[in-house]
């Protein structure tokens, strides 16, 4: 991935920089591998050119430009790779820099007048391409479009190694802090820039509002400072916030725009959220599982831009389940919200559509019960937004948009460990109870259920981490007056269970789908205080007086 770094007048400085130490010691092993000529590539190393004199050798043709003297003459082009991609060999990393270079216009292939230039790699992801504008024969380089012809480079390469695939900017990706800013929130002790803390702020404030007036009145609430743009006839159509305490070199507050912040962020886009609706009808937990769970079957069927407005509603609910999130599961939650961001953002238009509605109502339905849900009553809404974000990620594959593909799965892969979590939790808090001490034997607690998972041929789960939760599951099927066995096999047989990353948690998910779905008739005993069930208020669970009259 090419990106424009300033550029500049002091070629010697930034070389210095590139073949010295870094600021932190992160520069490992400077060294040129590729240049414009052979002699360079030598340079800074012991016996070899010297970085000053590498530095007049490139400045040169600038300097026999005497009396036409050039604003800034120093090009210069880091160009990095994933972490996730293997790591590219030097001549490998040469091959990039003179592709890219010849794409740029710097240095033509098969031009002996052209630029400049060396690539230096002094760590193992990435190369830094310094050019002076100057051409050999004092013309000057043609280099308009020059990022987006190298982009095309490094996606034609991709493909060549089998690398991960990027995408050209589709105008969807967050605002990134710039380096100053992550320095400037160290020194201040936050551990991250102040733009990244508004944008978390804002985000959440944006995701739970009903109003312009409920938005501000939430960013206040947060503690940042607010800035409405009024036009001359009264009405706002901007905002600005800022972070109180974080102020410039003259000590003005330093304010970011909600779209500097991130696309989606911008006034009227917040204000998309609630203009043209309701307030929502949901009205708790339990309701805000049926919104969701209905909602997912519907995710893209009424055409692009009304699968646009879906995705970008249920990454609000996601944002707005993590804030009211017990702590137990918070950071987890958190952690999906922010991967799910970029897929919350389809390029495009957005539009309503039956899905948004519902995920908006839900998200809704969950601000109105802030604070009063434990772990076992955000499990059932945890794994459905688990189905949920798997949906966004079919959807958005099925567009062709892969970064917001790959950002709804690693935001699954979040909420299944936030599932995980608070399963155990939730088993945690429960008294121990196996079939066989409801069966009055003395069975090791936990055996009849290994018993029971080797008979269905699901043996290998049986120490998994989700495994506590997944014989609760059973004893809850058992306790429905169900036998587990049969349930087990049942669910078992829906689809393959050979691809999944932890197979006692998709049967975990199964069961409480079955359990969600089973047959009206199915009655569940009691429970005492502090046994609320994940999912206890949804179709066919029934209370005690209901119980009683059933029977």
């Amino acid at each position: 991935m090419p990106k424009k770094a300033r550029g500049g007048t002091d070629t010697g400085g930034l070389l210095a920089y590139l073949f010295g130490p870094g600021k932190r010691d992160e520069h490992v092993d400077p060294h040129v591998v590729a240049g414009w000529d052979g002699v360079v590539m030598d340079a800074g190393q012991a016996g070899g050119l010297s970085v000053a004199d590498l530095a007049l050798l490139m400045d040169a043709p600038v300097r026999a430009r005497a009396g036409r003297p050039l604003k800034e003459h120093v090009w210069h082009v880091p160009v990095r790779n994933p972490p996730e991609d293997r790591l590219l060999s030097d001549a490998e990393w040469a091959r990039v820099a003179r592709e890219m270079v010849d794409a740029a216009g710097i240095a033509p292939a098969g031009d002996l007048e052209g630029c400049r230039w060396v690539a230096v790699r002094h760590a193992d992801d990435h190369i830094h391409i310094v050019a002076t504008l100057v051409r050999q024969d004092l013309r000057l380089p043609r280099i308009k479009g020059d990022i987006l012809k190298m982009h095309q480079v490094a996606r034609r390469l991709e493909v060549e190694w089998g690398l991960r695939p990027l995408v050209s900017g589709d105008g969807t990706a967050k605002k990134w802090p710039k380096t100053g800013e992550l320095e400037k929130g160290q020194r201040r002790g936050l551990g991250e820039s102040a733009r990244a803390v508004l944008h978390r702020t804002v985000r959440a404030a944006a995701a739970a509002a009903s109003s312009d007036e409920d938005f501000f009145a939430r960013l206040a609430a947060a503690g940042v400072r607010v800035r409405q743009r009024v036009a001359p006839d009264g009405a706002v159509t901007g905002y600005s916030v800022a972070l109180v305490g974080d102020r410039d070199q003259e000590r003005r507050a330093v304010y970011f725009s909600g779209a500097r912040l991130a696309a989606d962020l911008s006034l009227p886009r917040v204000r998309e959220r609630w203009q043209g609706q309701g307030p929502g009808t949901a009205q708790g937990w339990a309701e805000a599982e049926q919104l969701v769970r209905a909602a997912s079957g519907r995710l893209g069927a009424g055409g692009l831009e009304e699968g646009a407005g879906a995705v970008a509603a249920l990454g609000d609910l996601i944002v707005t389940a993590a804030e009211i999130a017990p702590d137990v599961v918070r950071d987890q939650m958190r952690a999906a919200a922010e991967e799910f961001e970029r897929a919350g953002r389809a390029p495009g238009r957005r539009a309503e559509g039956e899905a948004r509605q519902a995920y908006r109502d839900a998200t809704w339905g969950l601000v109105r019960v802030a604070g009063r849900g434990d772990a076992a009553v955000m499990l059932g809404l945890v794994a459905l937004l688990v189905m949920a974000v798997a949906e966004a990620e079919r959807w958005h594959t099925a567009q062709e948009h892969r970064e917001q593909a790959r950002s709804a799965r690693k935001a699954g892969r979040l909420l299944r460990e936030a599932v995980e979590v608070s399963a155990g939790a939730t088993a945690r808090a429960r008294p121990a109870r196996s079939i066989a001490a409801a069966r009055g034997t003395a069975e090791a607690p936990g055996a009849d259920m290994a018993e029971l998972v080797r008979r269905a041929g699901v043996g290998q789960v049986v120490g998994e981490p989700a495994w506590p939760a997944l014989q609760e599951r059973l004893r809850e099927v058992e306790a429905l007056g169900a036998e587990p066995g049969r349930v087990l096999e049942q669910v078992i047989g829906e689809r393959e269970l050979s691809s999944a990353d932890s197979m006692s948690q998709v049967l975990v998910w199964r069961l409480d789908g079955w359990v969600r779905g089973r047959p009206a008739q199915v009655v569940a005993p009691r429970r005492g205080p502090g046994e609320v069930r994940a999912g206890a208020r949804t179709q066919g669970v029934v209370d005690g007086r209901s119980a009683r009259r059933a029977r």
